[in-house]
């Protein structure tokens, strides 16, 4: 029994040992290439927002579809790439979980719904008139850790304070 004890502490020790370092590097990799193939998609694409605009939240609804179509583009392409190095990370989190908020409620929330049975309908990766938030609702969860807790060990973010200290 004592050897399973310690066999469960000692896998325990290791799992604490990457786990400053490997749950935000898979998250940054996984983010930072979702957004930067978003980001390329837009800035190869036509600008589609002027037919959504309408749906933005405030004050986002205040800009000009140009002038949002270049934001969300960049913000995508430079925050893509700040997460995979691990740079200025909780930063590039926060500005991209609001980007993701935007496109929640312009994109992919349901247009009508009167329930939240109907509303759930919404949460889905394909679009059958209900919605789908399903894609940008994992985005932002999987956005929060690095905005509380930061890039992790294996980051520039992670050097660049060795360095300053």
């Amino acid at each position: 029994m004592h050897a399973i004890i310690g066999l469960v502490e000692a896998a325990h020790r290791g799992l604490d040992r990457i786990g400053g370092w490997l749950p935000q590097l898979a998250l940054r990799a996984l983010l930072g290439w979702e957004f930067l193939e978003s980001g390329l998609q837009k800035l190869r694409g036509e600008n589609w927002f002027a037919d959504i605009a309408d749906k933005f939240p405030f004050p986002f609804d205040l800009l000009p579809p140009g002038m949002s179509w270049f934001l969300a583009t960049w913000i995508e392409l430079i925050g893509g790439i700040s997460l995979w190095l691990g740079l200025a990370t909780r930063f590039w989190s926060l500005a991209l979980l609001i980007l993701t908020i935007v496109a929640i409620a312009g994109v992919h929330w349901p247009a009508e719904w009167s329930s939240l049975p109907e509303l759930w309908k919404g949460y889905a990766i394909t679009d059958r008139g209900y919605g789908n938030f399903k894609l940008p609702l994992l985005f932002v969860a999987m956005l929060l850790p690095l905005l509380c807790t930061g890039a992790g060990r294996l980051s520039l973010d992670a050097l660049l304070r060795r360095r300053l200290e």
